[in-house]
């Protein structure tokens, strides 16, 4: 590692394509890889964050040092979705990562660049519990990285950290390796063949990637088609009278109870209604 040196990754747990709508919400150029069996890493391909030291300082004004950069990215892209963000950065004094996962505090573990450990042991205990490691075999291995070593570098902690982790499926490309540069990790990435730009085209295409998302998965035959029709008569018809009840008997909890039912079926019938003509029509703009 050398003092130009200044990069970053996110490892996300979760495959490219449920990972690439909460990407979008970062309004940040990213590029989206496979990193294993159920992980996806993202690759900034922007430098938003200081270089380092005093210099970086006076050259970058007020730009924030990478560890907040992308650990304020994780911990985003983790609260807008149900799989923890693990984010890696170095920056040629220090190397570390920080874990988010939902509403959580983050944790995050931090080396100077010879390797001396300057975080907490109890930071290790709870990444290995989070990401559901093994409390015996995982975590000896996880607090051997936070004991002295004099023959491990900074990169050579990050590079355990991973060992660790393809265990539970990671395996970063070759050339997307902790210690390389912001400008190499970029250029490995984009010669990818599954690899995907991640760029903010706005809420609206933000909403759009969101929709298309859920309906390609598993609960698309709920939300759009004829099961979610079916589903949103049987609302408006116990609905209707539901309602007409309780309003005639003066029960505001059966009114309400069937207003709810009515909106939800009028709302999804809508719903796919107004989606499918937005299929059509992207599918006669072709």
């Amino acid at each position: 590692m050398t003092a130009t040196s200044v990069g970053a990754l996110l490892l996300c747990r979760a495959d490219p394509q449920t990972v690439r709508p909460v990407a979008h919400l970062l309004r940040e150029g990213l590029l989206l890889v496979p990193a294993g069996d159920g992980w996806s890493v993202l690759v900034p391909e922007g430098k938003p964050w200081r270089r380092d030291g005093a210099a970086g300082a006076e050259a970058g004004g007020g730009a924030e040092p990478v560890d907040r950069v992308v650990g304020g990215w994780a911990t985003a892209l983790a609260v807008g979705s149900t799989w923890p963000v693990l984010a890696l950065w170095w920056d040629g004094d220090r190397s570390g990562y920080t874990l988010a996962a939902g509403f959580r505090r983050p944790v995050g573990y931090t080396w100077l660049a010879d390797g001396t450990p300057v975080g907490e042991d109890e930071a290790m205990r709870t990444f290995a519990v989070r990401l559901g490691l093994d409390p015996v075999l995982d975590v000896q291995v996880l607090e051997g990285l936070t004991r002295a070593d004099p023959e491990a570098d900074a990169d050579t902690r990050l590079r355990g950290l991973l060992a660790v982790l393809s265990r539970t499926g990671v395996e970063l490309p070759p050339g997307l390796a902790p210690g390389e540069s912001a400008d190499r990790l970029r250029s490995v990435a984009g010669i990818l063949p599954q690899a995907e730009q991640i760029e903010w085209a706005g809420w609206r295409d933000a909403v759009r990637v969101e929709l298309d998302t859920v309906e390609s998965g598993s609960l698309g035959p709920w939300v759009l088609g004829p099961r979610a029709r079916a589903i949103a008569a049987v609302q408006v018809a116990a609905g209707l009278p539901l309602t007409l009840w309780g309003a005639s008997r003066r029960s505001g909890g059966w009114a309400t109870a069937g207003l709810l039912l009515l909106a939800q079926g009028l709302l999804g019938l809508a719903y796919d209604r107004f989606r499918g003509r937005a299929a059509g029509a992207r599918s006669s703009g072709r």
